[in-house]
């Protein structure tokens, strides 16, 4: 069941007057009352049955009886008006039931406790086999205001038992609907008509949405943001304070008929301009070039918003709200960047994923940015260095794992909602990185080292990986790890040592290909510059040090047994 409350004003008669009239498109059916305050009321019944207006007056001055007693005292805005609507695969249920349903809600939000006389008036109408509408003034017997804040979640969580009570239909709920007002805020029915009207899938404030998160999440600073917004055809105006200073930014789309301006905070309350400000001001600068033998090289972007990537499933089981929110918030950006950088064939499958990630992380959480400064940094520089098949595949297995650990996260919470958009975004990450990594994997594989090699790798292989190796040799993705490992040594790695550390980066007993992770893992670390001929001697100096000898080469590395950990892995 889903509970919609909205203040329609002070005008009882015309709530009233619309709920028993036919509707806008006929939909009004049987009109009539199935509760009430008092059993005695009329009931004006449908539109067109005789003496209908004049029950209609009176079912609205019993109504509005005690907002006239009360005169200048009464609030303003007094109506109170609550739809509850079933599922469109739930049982009809009894003008009985609704009843007992509306009492419950009103009781649970305030506005009528069950046992007191002074609640609130009110009147539940149902024109419909799926829904009814409560309608109350907000003036006690006592001709005080009713203590009904907070009642949506307290409607929602009602809502939550009736269902189970009743046998119907579970709504999955969150604390987005809990609080009551969404980080990302819902169309209208106004905006959801015109995009109808216009053929549009989406209304101008979610394709308004989308663009700005996608513009943040490359911006280096205010300037380029608006400057993006401008570049992906929005019309943008800032709005300056007499002090010069900027006070907020509104936009609109060019193509919605007269501009119908919608400013940051309106389309989503992360996305108001103090919001913005502070997001833009927590990235590190891009990393500096590095000494190379080939040359200055700066480190991939790609690379480090993976390493960043992997790091946060630890930050949501072990931080606090603010340093969790920050991680969260700055992983959404990447998901809305990730479009950009992708195969044509893959963007509306990431679009849609990073739509429900956002879904999946709504709360009213206090964030600090600041703890998102390394992935926005490595974000900023993904923008100056596009990144190959590989690059994106691995940093959607990392992804992976994110939003793995955001539904379990939910789920001990039980926020179902979050749980479930968690799951559809899943989906579609799943979809493209299948897509991504098998055209990596394949472009990989067919840069095949010597038979030598292949052997000497095999060998290696069995010596550190003996639990996982035979099912590596049998994976699809085994070739592309041989010739990974070939290029890593061509780097300058030694093959065994950064098989070896791969393994200890997080345990691979859930995997679902171990020489895919494998492959990820070690493109990473064969990037970084190798150890000297001074280190490796340190290395075979450690008293922690075990030499593995490979066969057919008569050479020795450090062997570490990986270290037991628990987690999961893809």
């Amino acid at each position: 069941m889903i509970a919609n409350i909205v203040k329609p004003g002070s005008n009882t008669y015309g709530v009233l007057a619309y709920l028993f009239d036919k509707g806008r498109a006929n939909e009004h059916t049987d009109q009539h009352v199935v509760g009430s305050w008092d059993d005695f009321v009329p009931d004006p019944g449908p539109w067109d049955s005789p003496g209908h207006k004049q029950r209609l007056g009176q079912l609205t001055q019993a109504l509005d009886l005690r907002v006239r007693q009360a005169g200048d005292k009464a609030p303003e805005g007094h109506v109170w008006h609550c739809s509850v609507r079933a599922a469109p695969e739930d049982r009809i249920l009894t003008d009985a039931e609704w009843a007992t349903i509306a009492r419950r809600v009103l009781h649970a939000t305030g506005i009528a406790p069950e046992g007191d006389p002074d609640g609130c008036r009110w009147v539940a109408v149902r024109h419909a086999d799926d829904h009814i509408h409560i309608v109350a003034t907000k003036v006690r017997g006592d001709l005080r205001p009713p203590r009904n804040w907070n009642d949506y979640h307290r409607a929602m969580n009602e809502l939550t038992s009736i269902e189970q009570d009743f046998g119907l239909t579970r709504i999955p709920r969150g604390p987005e609907v809990a609080a009551g007002a969404p980080a990302a805020k819902r169309p209208t029915r106004a905006e959801q008509e015109k995009a109808k009207r216009l053929g549009r899938d989406k209304t101008a404030r979610e394709r308004l949405r989308h663009t700005v998160r996608a513009a943040l999440s490359h911006a280096r600073d205010l300037d380029e943001f608006f400057n993006l917004l401008a570049d992906a055809g929005l019309q943008v105006e800032t709005r300056v304070l007499p002090s010069g200073d900027l006070g907020g930014y509104k936009v609109s789309l060019p193509d919605d008929g007269p501009p119908i301006w919608y400013s940051g905070s309106s389309l989503a309350t992360d996305l108001s301009l103090p919001q913005v400000r502070q997001r833009l001001a927590a990235a590190e600068a891009p990393a500096p070039a590095v000494a190379h033998p080939a040359g200055p090289r700066r480190p991939n972007p790609w690379h480090q918003a993976t390493a960043a990537a992997q790091r946060i499933p630890r930050h949501l089981a072990h931080g606090d709200d603010a340093t969790i929110q920050a991680h969260l918030t700055v992983f959404g950006e990447v998901l809305y960047a990730l479009p950009a950088h992708a195969p044509v064939g893959l963007k509306a499958e990431l679009h849609r994923a990073a739509l429900g990630f956002e879904h999946a992380t709504h709360t009213r959480a206090r964030t600090d940015h600041q703890h998102g400064r390394a992935l926005r940094g490595a974000l900023k520089g993904m923008r100056y260095q596009p990144g190959d098949h590989s690059g994106l595949a691995m940093l959607l297995d990392a992804a992976l794992l994110v939003v793995l650990a955001t539904q379990r996260r939910s789920a001990l919470r039980h926020h179902d909602r979050q749980v479930a958009a968690a799951r559809q975004t899943l989906i579609h990450l799943q979809a493209a990185y299948d897509r991504i990594a098998a055209a990596a994997l394949a472009r990989l594989g067919a840069h095949r080292p010597t038979d030598g090699l292949v052997h000497r790798y095999t060998h290696t292989l069995r010596e550190v990986l003996p639990s996982h190796a035979e099912q590596i040799l049998t994976e699809a993705a085994w070739p592309a790890l041989l010739a990974t490992l070939a290029a890593a040594q061509d780097a300058g790695h030694d093959p065994a040592t950064v098989l070896q550390q791969a393994t200890q980066q997080r345990t691979l007993e859930a995997a679902k290909s171990v020489s895919e992770v494998l492959v990820w893992r070690i493109q990473r670390l064969g990037k970084r510059h190798a150890p000297g001929p001074g280190a490796r001697a340190a290395q075979a100096a450690s008293p922690h040090h075990r030499p593995t000898t490979h066969a057919g080469t008569g050479t020795h590395t450090a062997y570490t047994p990986p270290p037991s950990r628990s987690g999961r892995s893809r």
